[in-house]
């Protein structure tokens, strides 16, 4: 059971390392509000793995794979958020007030980070699809399914927040970098047009 709770990790470790919509979410609150608001926001995605966790092995997030209707519904409302939070960066970027906000020591105006962090995964029906598709064929054998599923499903978790969590601790070591006007700037816009670019990838995705 251990070579293959190795071997499921292994695979679970490349497929959280890979750049996705969480890494341009968090690298936008991260640059934005500092490194507390990017562990918040890594906490959210994490809670948000969880939670399609919960419904894999329960059975429910089948239900979402399988039917055509309840995926697109899901994808839609994945893409239009990342697409928001994509506009969002770009008219911050254009009007400047995440720099007025910082100089002032105003909070970031983009809301709970950690809900954030929850709704960018929640509405990724792509996560259902990978757990009900992937899981059961790296469960290990030794134990019942759900159990085994459950554990791989922990285990995603901590490794997407570990991953993500240095990502955070690495920005912010070159915070003052990222707090150059002229940085801020470019690094809104990119992430913005990254984020966007996501909402468009998820909107004509597949099952």
């Amino acid at each position: 059971m251990f070579v293959q709770l190795l071997a499921a990790g292994g695979v679970l470790a490349v497929l959280t390392v890979v750049p996705g919509p969480d890494m341009a979410v968090v690298t936008k609150r991260a640059i934005s509000s500092g490194w507390q608001d990017g562990l918040r926001t890594v906490g959210g995605i994490t809670a948000g793995l969880l939670v399609w966790g919960v419904l894999t092995v329960m059975g429910l997030a089948a239900v979402l794979a399988a039917s055509a209707t309840a995926y697109t519904v899901v994808k839609l409302a994945g893409a239009v958020y990342l697409a928001f939070l994509g506009l969002q960066a770009l008219w911050h970027s254009r009007r400047g007030r995440l720099q007025a906000a910082l100089a002032a020591g105003a909070p970031s105006p983009s809301g709970s980070p950690w809900r954030t962090g929850l709704v960018s995964n929640i509405v990724n029906p792509k996560i259902a699809v990978f757990y009900t598709g992937l899981l059961p064929a790296l469960a290990p054998s030794g134990l019942p399914p759900q159990a085994g599923m459950g554990l791989l499903v922990l285990l995603h978790a901590v490794l997407t927040f570990g991953w993500l969590g240095g990502y955070v601790i690495l920005l912010s070591k070159a915070r003052a970098f990222f707090e150059k006007p002229a940085v801020r700037r470019r690094m809104d816009r990119l992430t913005g047009v990254v984020l966007i670019g996501f909402g468009v990838k998820v909107a004509t995705s597949q099952p």
